[in-house]
């Protein structure tokens, strides 16, 4: 069974369609992630109908604008914050008794490389993610002896109405679909996963601690770094 959540109920409805052709079953549940209190109360009508979570994706998420920090307005910020972390964070709060009731918990929190680039004019983005990532590295050491794993990843330049928005020129059709990113994390939520506190970095394929992350990212801008990989899946 299938629990999905998100602002508009068309794309609700196509994601039914596609899992009902898989042979699955969703509950579709439309909610701004701005409803602090629809979040809140989310873990408890999941409580009363199943009694557990077994996996969570966190993957929404808004650009904000491309501008310089000094520009940005207050409206615009706020708003990336309310729904990159705040909700986030809400979210973790209401579901995580129910993850913890499960076999084998796994959640798996969407974040970006601009976390770890800091590319000028991304700020309030770059900030956000980066908030996001501390949020699931601190509740994956809270977690650590229990089952439940705890997963950032960064999914790299996707076929995304907001990858669009943040690059108006770049070709989609370079892009791979939300769909083949999808299919590269599915194992992360598997009972095998053993790893938590980790960031899967879906271009290399690879499981990495931040340091890693840092260094494959300053690599990327062209910095010079010593290669510190971990591990590769």
């Amino acid at each position: 069974m299938w629990l999905r959540w998100a602002r508009t109920v068309g794309g609700l409805e196509e994601l039914d369609d596609e899992i009902q052709k898989g042979g699955g079953s969703a509950t579709l549940v439309p909610m701004d992630l701005t409803d602090m209190k629809a979040i809140d109360a989310l873990g408890g009508a999941i409580f009363e109908r199943w009694g557990k979570l077994d996996i969570l994706v966190a993957n929404a998420g808004v650009l904000g604008t491309i501008s310089p920090i000094g520009h940005v307005e207050a409206k615009v910020f706020d708003k990336v914050m309310a729904v990159n972390v705040t909700a986030t964070w809400r979210i973790i709060r209401s579901v995580d008794p129910l993850l913890q009731k499960s076999d084998a918990g796994r959640a798996l929190i969407l974040s970006s490389a601009a976390a770890h680039k800091c590319r000028p004019f991304w700020g309030p983005y770059s900030a956000s993610k980066a908030a996001v990532e501390a949020l699931a590295r601190t509740w994956a050491a809270e977690c650590e002896r229990l089952p439940l794993r705890v997963v950032s990843i960064d999914p790299g330049a996707t076929r995304t109405a907001m990858r669009a928005q943040a690059m108006p020129g770049e070709d989609p059709e370079t892009l791979p679909h939300p769909s083949e990113v999808a299919r590269a994390i599915t194992a992360l939520a598997g009972p095998d996963m053993r790893e938590t506190g980790r960031l899967y970095i879906v271009r290399e394929k690879a499981l990495c601690r931040l340091r890693d992350a840092l260094t494959l990212a300053g690599s990327r801008a062209g910095l010079r770094t010593a290669p510190v990989f971990w591990s590769g899946t």
